[in-house]
């Protein structure tokens, strides 16, 4: 049973989300050849505060 965890900023909208959940089980099945409903697909949404680039919290970088 594959299982797949993606971190993700917080913030986008929920068709979004399904639509990403969507496509890596769809990679997934291709891939390794098995069945939808044996692929797990885990999102956690990181608050910006909380995600860093280059020592910048994303929540106080303009991009």
């Amino acid at each position: 049973m594959p299982l797949v965890q993606m971190s993700i900023l917080e913030g986008r909208s929920a068709e979004a989300k399904r639509a990403l959940i969507r496509e890596v089980t769809d990679a997934v099945v291709r891939t390794l050849g098995v069945q939808p409903d044996a692929v797990r697909v885990l999102l956690y949404e990181m608050p910006k505060a909380n995600w860093a680039v280059g020592g910048v919290s994303k929540a106080d970088s303009s991009s």
